[in-house]
């Protein structure tokens, strides 16, 4: 099997044109390749397969579609009739809520990213994700209002119960933000509907988080750029993916500076403020939710912590590139090369 990296500076390979197509026509190929866009959470969603019927990838595509405006309504944190925050705002609870199938499976995942994090990842950092949203509107930095949030954010302030299926705000003023798992949620279920539907070979991608069921025919699987701390200079990677999922995190356009520190979008919930290093975190997972949170946590964590977080995540690798005194730096996770052995396909 050859090597899972390759150097190269075509970020698409041969499925170029067709993640590049936007709306929603169906794009047919003599390769079988089958392609349909859509707006959603924030950014353009794109389906591509190997398929040989356009009649059912079309409505195959619109039940996937239509589940991701289904989680889209139920995890947003924009829509104030979300499920999520119509339950954030009935923090402090006085009795267990009941959430829907959709929003239990996202906190259950959350709290246990939380745990393996050891606090990296927070969806309870809502509060503070308001406040910096503000900050960086009106180029401003205030520490009282950051110290003023604090005390509304804490997994510890969150308790789930499996039996009744239902979730407790331990404190007032919480709000729950699923900004850094609920895109990769939203993917792994298109990408499930559309297995359903016999579609297995398939490739999903939302802005850059991506998830791939088996690879196209004739191929070692859906081939996948990896960029470093500039984004627009063409990738630094290319590899094959099959039956996994990437997320990247970074920071390079979402950043306030202020008194000469820089400040990131990625908020470190243990302390409240944005991630100080520069860096791009791009993480492999068995799914699209594992590799969504894990990227906002990597990122936290930086390369300093990242190792012993991941000791006992053989779900997980990642590849990251940090600045170092103006200077860029490589660090990836030790089962890296084997975690992509593993999910690149055999030749046909």
């Amino acid at each position: 099997m050859p090597s899972p990296f390759s150097n190269c500076r075509v970020i698409w390979g041969a499925i170029l044109a067709y993640l590049s197509m936007a709306g929603t026509t169906l794009i047919a190929a003599e390769s079988s390749l089958l392609t349909v866009s859509q707006p959603h959470m924030g950014t353009i969603v794109r389906i591509v397969a190997d398929y040989d019927d356009v009649e059912k990838f079309q409505k195959a595509t619109d039940e996937a579609f239509q589940r991701i405006r289904e989680i889209e309504q139920i995890c947003s944190d924009y829509r104030s009739d979300s499920e999520v925050l119509q339950l954030s705002a009935k923090s402090p609870t006085t009795t267990p809520q009941r959430v829907s199938d959709d929003l239990w499976n996202v906190l259950v995942e959350a709290q246990s990213v939380n745990q393996q994090s050891h606090g990296a990842f927070d969806v309870t950092l809502g509060p503070l994700t308001k406040e910096w949203r503000r900050f960086r509107r009106r180029s401003e930095f205030d520490a009282e209002r950051i110290e003023a949030a604090r005390p509304a954010v804490g997994a510890k302030h969150l308790t789930l119960d499996k039996k009744q299926q239902s979730v407790s705000l331990g404190v007032a003023n919480m709000r729950i933000d699923l900004g850094g798992i609920a895109k990769g949620y939203a993917i792994d279920a298109a990408l499930n509907t559309l297995t359903r539907h016999g579609i297995t070979r398939a490739l999903i991608d939302a802005g850059g988080d991506i998830a791939a069921s088996d690879a196209p025919r004739g191929e070692l699987g859906w081939k996948v750029g990896i960029s470093g701390l500039n984004p627009k200079d063409p990738p630094i990677l290319v590899t094959h993916l099959a039956n996994g999922a990437v997320a990247t995190s970074g920071d390079a356009y979402q950043f306030l500076e202020h008194n000469g520190k820089r400040y990131s979008h990625i908020l470190d919930p243990r302390t409240g403020y944005g991630v100080e290093h520069r860096a791009t975190v791009t993480v492999f997972a068995t799914n699209a939710t594992l590799a969504d949170a894990w990227a906002s946590a990597l990122t936290v964590l930086g390369p300093d912590q990242a190792g012993e977080a991941l000791q006992k995540q053989p779900a997980v690798a990642t590849w990251m590139e940090v600045l170092v005194d103006e200077k860029p730096v490589s660090w990836t996770s030790p089962n890296l090369g084997a975690w992509l052995k593993a999910h690149m396909a055999e030749a046909e």
